[in-house]
């Protein structure tokens, strides 16, 4: 699992940060999924190594504009970057209609390529490999956390060892794999699970944003080996962090201790904290380092490797 962040500013852009959206390439697909959409997406995709082709599914956490404004450019561009799988968008109610409204009125047509979802708390999104669960966090408007988590995964198959036995290469393989017993011709019932190694432990990964300190959040995070959190305000500024909902770096930090998270990346920063003011964004990440020490900054274009549990 890969993460890519392609905005970590709030609410408006910068010359070096752009607004809202995250990438997590999955393992072993040739897909990704888009964590919000603001305005601007569609150049950020253009100057990672992400192909507007291969987003498969897109979450939206709530419909501020920096976080939905980038929405119906990057699927005009992934459609005519010839990506002709169906593209499955999931978020709060009236993400539909802002949608039709804009290809209404742009002349756009969407066609049967676009299947939205709107989302409950609960469990979003489930296939073979991954779950998708949302909480309602608390923001000025309904907004939605994700996580997602990696089913566990079985054990290096032993392929000599299955030749040893006198097991045929073929489907079969495929399903010892999976832990499966089989029966062969000549009667005998082999135990996948015996021909595999350990089962690797799936991974999970939290994306909170926007919300004020809150339980759900913590919920959300929980036990997770990443949780992408904003970090909008300085701890200096949590009168104005509660007056907008927001977070400080100590609200993070907070958040990332009490889930018992592995990493902690902040993203989502106010402008105010640019070069050149009182307060940097290494003021943030020490406020949230002297909380939960394993914390990173987020910038444009970083990428983290999530890795795999032992």
């Amino acid at each position: 699992m890969k993460i890519t962040f392609l905005g970590t500013s709030s609410g408006v852009p910068t010359r070096s940060r752009n607004v809202s959206s995250v990438a997590l390439r999955l393992p072993q697909k040739a897909e990704v999924w888009l964590f919000d959409c603001g305005e601007g997406t569609q150049h950020q995709l253009l100057r990672s190594e992400i192909k507007s082709s291969q987003i498969r599914r897109i979450f939206i956490t709530h419909m501020h504009g920096d976080h939905i404004f980038g929405l119906i450019g990057a699927i005009a561009s992934s459609g005519l970057a010839g990506n002709a799988h169906k593209i499955d968008i999931y978020g709060p109610a009236g993400l539909s209609e802002y949608l039709q409204a804009c290809a209404k009125y742009s002349y756009m047509n969407l066609g049967n390529r676009l299947k939205v979802h709107r989302v409950e708390p609960g469990l979003v999104y489930e296939e073979d490999n991954f779950a998708v669960h949302c909480q309602l966090l608390k923001h000025r408007v309904p907004a939605y956390g994700y996580s997602i988590t990696e089913k566990d995964r079985p054990g290096k198959f032993d392929i000599e060892q299955a030749k040893a036995l006198g097991i045929p290469p073929g489907p079969v393989y495929g399903k010892l794999k999976l832990g499966e017993t089989i029966t062969l011709e000549d009667g005998r019932q082999i135990n996948g699970q015996k021909l595999c190694g350990e089962p690797e432990e799936g991974r999970k990964v939290a994306y909170c944003t926007d919300t004020v300190f809150c339980d759900a959040a913590i919920e959300l995070a929980q036990d997770a080996d990443v949780l992408i959190h904003e970090a909008t305000f300085a701890h200096q500024d949590s009168e104005m962090a509660f007056e907008r909902l927001h977070s400080t770096s100590t609200m993070a930090a907070q958040v990332a201790l009490l889930a018992g998270v592995k990493q902690l990346i902040m993203t989502h920063f106010s402008p105010r904290y640019a070069p050149g003011n009182t307060l940097q964004l290494d003021d943030l990440k020490k406020e949230a380092r002297s909380i939960f020490p394993n914390t990173k900054l987020a910038y444009d274009f970083f990428t983290y490797e999530v890795p795999r549990r032992r």
